[in-house]
């Protein structure tokens, strides 16, 4: 009675021992490498004003592009894997807090034969290996990181796909456009050819100006085919992000009919990491890396067990429950490494390593976010500069146009004067139109790059 009374004492002090034993290194958060303040731009330090509390939905005046993004949400298919992969690292944290309690199981056996070994037997035992060292609890903490890194790169994934889905459709409304003026082109020079053939015909001009006239025509017609293939293909990406076949796009407004919200608040530098959903992907890698150093120095340690059975056993089917049959057994054991010619040693150094890249990783990732932010400011307020010059440019284009037709008309420049003038203004205008297509999508990459839609 004594000496089971020792055995139950024994196991209880092993179980509650693990408690206070926890082998490996304690996390510490690595130093952020990035600024006090952005160059390109003024920060808000007021946490309240953060980004995160901007919603996507406010930042545009166009229900089209909404409804776009709100499918993309629902079916977009990178979307669904990230929830998949959430849900993978739920059931992981789930199988590895399972290793912290005992495996109860059960068994059972009969043979026709009495002299056949083992006995035939109906048996329960209990299997639990003591997480003296914190083995168990550090990949469970790892697995746990792993868990919420997932939901950052779910976030991650969220915030791109708003983006994509946006800057997409800008650029598909930039090529509307752009076809539209190429159209618009072709009209008028091929207006300006059957002028100047009627002219030619009529001996008032040389074929010199028909020859000039004619190659602009087909430049504008060549124009088209292009324009029209990238709308092709803007038309498949956005398809494929909200998650259906190819298939035409709804339009809604044009680029110049769409406003965005102009007042996304800048936060300073250390608020951003703390938005921006890569920045704690990273870190919670690092972390969990970290706690996986701690398995491997809890590897090196010997490990306790201890297990239990009760049941019936006996060489006779018939007799198998009889009281005499019946059997308990209660055990303590303790395994571990002595010489593996350095494996243990090298195993936690390979964990070290991995965790060191970790850190890397994160700290690049930090000065990364730090640096599209300073980029997207930047591209801001240099595309809205250069936008204005540009508008400039086309209203002189246009008005110049006018007064060098005139001028040929009454014999005073040649032709060749008219069609410079003509394809600068092509030209800009096409330019005119791509700036407003990336004025509107700097505001949706600083939005991004601020941490904003996500939420």
């Amino acid at each position: 009675m004594r000496n089971k009374l020792k055995i139950v004492v024994i196991i209880l002090v092993l179980a509650i021992l693990p408690v206070g034993c926890l082998v490996g290194s304690k996390y510490k958060k690595p130093e952020d490498q990035n600024a006090t303040n952005f160059r390109n731009g003024a920060a808000n330090i007021d946490t309240l004003a953060s980004v995160v509390n901007v919603k996507w939905f406010d930042l545009f005046n166009d229900d089209v592009l909404k409804g776009l993004i709100n499918k993309g949400l629902a079916n977009n298919y990178d979307m669904r894997i990230a929830m998949a992969r959430i849900e993978r690292s739920r059931a992981e944290l789930g199988y590895t807090k399972a290793d912290l309690l005992p495996a109860i199981g059960y068994g059972a056996k009969v043979n026709s034969n009495e002299k056949a070994f083992p006995v035939s037997n109906a048996s329960a035992s209990l299997s639990w290996e003591l997480d003296f060292w914190g083995k168990i609890r550090h990949e469970n903490r790892a697995v746990q990181n792993e868990l919420l890194a997932s939901e950052e790169g779910r976030k991650v994934i969220l915030s791109n796909l708003v983006s994509d889905i946006a800057v997409s459709y800008f650029q598909l409304r930039d090529f509307d456009n752009r076809l539209l003026i190429a159209e618009k082109t072709l009209e008028s020079r091929q207006k300006g050819y059957d002028i100047i053939n009627q002219r030619f015909k009529s001996g008032y001009v040389s074929e010199v100006d028909l020859v000039q006239i004619e190659q602009q025509v087909a430049i504008a017609e060549a124009t088209i085919p292009a324009i029209k293939r990238q709308i092709t293909v803007l038309e498949n990406k956005i398809s494929i992000l909200i998650g259906q076949a190819p298939a035409p796009i709804e339009r809604g407004k044009t680029n110049s009919e769409l406003q965005i919200a102009s007042t996304i608040p800048v936060s300073i530098p250390s608020i951003l990491l703390k938005n921006r959903p890569d920045v704690n992907q990273a870190e919670r890698l690092y972390m969990a890396a970290n706690e996986r150093i701690g398995v491997a120095q809890a590897m090196r340690f010997p490990s306790f067990n201890i297990a239990a059975l009760a049941g019936f056993a006996n060489s006779s089917v018939s007799n198998l429950f009889d009281g005499s049959s019946y059997l308990q057994n209660a055990s303590a054991g303790v395994t571990g490494p002595i010489f593996n010619f350095g494996k243990n040693k090298r195993r936690v150094e390979i964990y070290r390593q991995i965790a060191e890249e970790s850190r890397l990783s994160y700290q690049k990732t930090c000065i990364t976010a730090v640096a599209e932010v300073e980029q997207a400011l930047q591209n801001v307020r240099t595309y809205k500069e250069e936008w204005t010059a540009r508008n400039r440019q086309v209203i002189a284009a246009r008005k110049n146009l006018e007064l060098s037709n005139a001028r040929y008309y009454n014999g005073y420049v040649s032709y060749l004067e008219v069609i410079d003038i003509e394809r600068s203004l092509f030209d800009a205008e096409l330019k005119l139109s791509e700036l407003a297509q990336n004025q509107l999508s700097s505001t949706i990459e600083l939005y991004r790059a601020l941490g904003g839609g996500w939420n």
